[in-house]
């Protein structure tokens, strides 16, 4: 499967994609079911795991593509969660961030290895923005936290990634953020990237997740809410459908 033209195809066919996200660190007694059905995209990774983070993401992936034929693509906190067992990954790079590690440098150790797996990788810039509350992955990345109302910034960055041939921009408040991305700077952003549009963080209702793709998202990463609420995903999804068929 291309998974690049599998979420392209989708969007130019007016749908909107519910993503899904399973953190290996979390994952390995729970139960998967009610969200793997609901999603459309399945991501896997997030998280620094401190012990074993090849072996737990492997299981992990393993797990889900045996309950699916959906695309699932690795999402990694660290260089270490790589894997070939899945059908993709989002080769991110943080553009908010002052750290040369999580800017390029991940990218470069982990190169050779990705090259000769043969894996399908699929640049992404991803773009932090202000959540209203400290985030693991803020702290991780020692990202700007660019803020609400620089819409400005967040545009140029966006821009900025388009032009180094990211194939994807991931607008990202952060796990468990106060406040979600707001639609101002959605719809901002989604007047000038033309490339699959990702937004992710603090999204807990379906209000916000619609707010989020009439604002111009073509996909909505939720975890850590599906987590605490495994039974909610069906609703989400259910929901969608009858706006996004």
């Amino acid at each position: 499967m291309n998974v690049l033209k599998y979420i392209e195809s989708e969007i130019g066919a007016g749908r909107k994609l519910l993503a899904i996200l399973f953190d290996p660190e979390k994952e390995a007694s729970a139960s998967l079911e009610e969200r793997v059905s609901a999603a459309d995209l399945i991501l896997a990774g997030g998280s620094e795991i401190k012990i074993e983070p090849h072996r737990k993401t492997e299981q992990l992936v393993t797990r889900l593509k045996e309950m699916t034929n959906k695309p699932v693509v690795l999402f990694p906190g660290q260089t270490e969660q790589f894997t070939d067992k899945a059908d993709a990954l989002l080769y991110l790079s943080v553009l908010t961030s002052k750290n040369y590690d999580l800017t390029t440098g991940r990218l470069i150790n982990a190169a050779r290895e990705i090259y000769k797996s043969g894996i399908e990788t699929i640049p992404m810039g991803y773009i932090l923005i202000d959540g209203g509350r400290s985030s693991s992955v803020g702290k991780a990345s020692q990202s700007l936290m660019l803020a609400q109302e620089d819409i400005s910034g967040v545009v140029n960055t966006a821009i900025a990634g388009c032009l180094m041939g990211k194939q994807m921009i991931y607008l990202e408040a952060g796990s468990g953020a106060a406040v979600c991305v707001s639609k101002e700077i959605i719809q901002a952003v989604r007047e000038v990237v033309k490339i699959p549009l990702i937004v992710g963080g603090g999204i807990c209702t379906t209000e916000q997740m619609e707010e989020a793709f009439r604002a111009g998202a073509d996909i909505v990463v939720i975890g850590n809410h599906f987590e605490r609420h495994k039974e909610e995903a069906a609703l989400f999804a259910e929901y969608k459908k009858r706006i996004w068929l």
